[in-house]
């Protein structure tokens, strides 16, 4: 009977014809834009593999982030060839050389050849052989994956620029080199190259980026009055992992992290096997993904619904430092560096960690600083830890988090709050998770209000 309905709906989406993605994209000029302008960086081809499909169907699948920020495309086993633009070169006798004549860009991408039985169980796939598939896929030219090497053999190029950690490119890379007898040698390291691209959001990125923010904002925001005195903090994890799906995304952006009591100290704690107990705080670390675009949050509760004073002093010192970190903010000057070093005096690393150690102290009368054991932010994107020179500052277009935390086992308290942040064009630092609660009072105030009035409004 299954086998049965799996081939008649097949036949039904056979007679559709190809699916429609999924996913909101961006219009296909601005991937197209992104390929030229990584064009412009190389001085050969370059070649970038998609992710494989799982070898068990029930695995989880993610398209490789770089090669989804190229080409939008998110079906398993594509590559895509970049081949930049070069003025026509003459002869040169004494070395050897001849002439060339001028090179147009070119973009290919290969695409796997369709295999009708796993379509069955699949739906229909775009192949290279397809009529329409360059207008289907946004891409100037569509081959099957099998032409791939005799495409590359016939550019003769003896280099060619690709991921250091791509494994079938440097099969390629290999096979270039037998075709040439020559060494095989790798161009430009091709992800260090994108990621000045990628560490710009577009107003087309930023948008899908508000998307996973708004729908995370609402499933922690469901949150609030289910953290009680008994309750798991599976169930936590569970019911945010609902609330993300219902609220537009494909999936969390990482493995939430829901630490209680003593674990509420511990920063990557996953387990979720205690019950969360009356006097204690639970630290929230999740968020989704929209798109492809990745949205990072992190929130402290009192298990109780109320904080007691010595966990309000320390939350506030937390909630300080956020603050301070984003006044102290400038574009185009601002960076998180490091609080270690001399020259990083002005990082907003250093800023939050110069509020939290010269405010509050432990139960020994020592500063809180080395109770700040983790670095203050991180780029967000297609990942959720995006690619990014952190020796750069942050200019308009730039998305980070400001996350400043204090974790004291000693006391079983743990606290972090975490905001992901943009830089408009003005320069100006938004904020994307600004109508989730921040205070003390406004996180207490959402553990007993109403469903309807929970989210803050500014």
């Amino acid at each position: 009977m299954t086998r049965l309905l799996v081939r008649s709906l097949s036949f039904f989406v056979l007679l559709v014809g190809f699916r429609c993605l999924a996913l909101e994209k961006q219009p296909a000029a601005e991937y197209h834009a992104r390929r030229v302008a990584l064009s412009l960086k190389l001085t050969g081809p370059a070649l970038i593999f998609g992710a494989d499909e799982p070898n068990e169907e029930y695995r989880s699948w993610r398209q490789d982030e770089d090669f989804y920020y190229l080409t939008g495309w998110n079906e398993p086993g594509a590559a895509l060839l970049i081949i930049p633009a070069a003025p026509a070169t003459p002869a040169n006798p004494m070395m050897m050389r001849p002439a060339y004549p001028e090179r147009p860009y070119r973009e290919i991408l290969y695409l796997p050849e369709r295999n009708r039985r796993m379509e069955l169980y699949t739906g229909v796939k775009l192949d290279g052989a397809a009529p329409n598939a360059p207008s289907l896929a946004a891409v100037d030219e569509v081959r099957q994956i099998s032409q791939l090497i005799s495409d590359l053999v016939g550019l003769h190029f003896t280099s060619l620029a690709i991921p250091g950690d791509d494994s079938k490119a440097k099969t390629m890379l290999a096979a270039l080199g037998a075709a040439f007898d020559l060494e095989p040698r790798s161009g430009a390291e091709l992800r260090g190259l994108i990621v000045p691209l990628r560490g710009v959001k577009s107003a087309g990125k930023l948008e899908l980026l508000r998307k996973s923010a708004n729908a995370s904002i609402a499933a922690q925001t469901a949150l609030f009055q289910v953290v009680k005195p008994g309750v798991s903090e599976r169930t936590i994890s569970g019911l945010i992992d609902y609330k993300l799906k219902e609220n537009g995304c494909e999936r969390p952006s990482y493995p939430s992290i829901v630490g209680s009591g003593p674990m509420a100290t511990e920063l990557h704690y996953m387990a979720d096997e205690n019950v969360m107990q009356a006097g204690g705080l639970v630290v929230i670390d999740a968020a989704g993904e929209y798109s492809m675009y990745a949205m990072d949050i992190t929130r402290t509760l009192p298990v109780s619904g109320h904080f007691t004073d010595r966990q309000r002093e320390v939350y506030n010192i937390v909630l300080g430092a956020q603050r301070a970190a984003m006044k102290a903010f400038v574009s185009g000057k601002s960076y998180m560096g490091s609080r270690m070093t001399a020259k990083d005096n002005d990082s907003l690393d250093k800023v939050a960690y110069d509020y939290i150690n010269t405010h509050g102290k432990d139960l020994h009368g020592e500063p809180l600083g080395k109770y700040f054991i983790h670095g203050l932010g991180h780029s967000v994107g297609i990942d959720v830890h995006d690619p990014f020179d952190y020796t750069k500052p942050f200019g308009p277009g730039a998305v980070f988090t400001i996350e400043p935390g204090i974790y004291i086992p000693e006391e079983q308290i743990g606290v972090r709050i975490e905001d992901t942040f943009y830089v408009d064009a003005n320069g100006n630092l938004v904020d994307f998770i600004a109508d989730l609660p921040h205070t003390a009072e406004e996180v207490e105030a959402a553990m007993s209000a109403p469903v309807k009035n929970m989210v803050k409004k500014r």
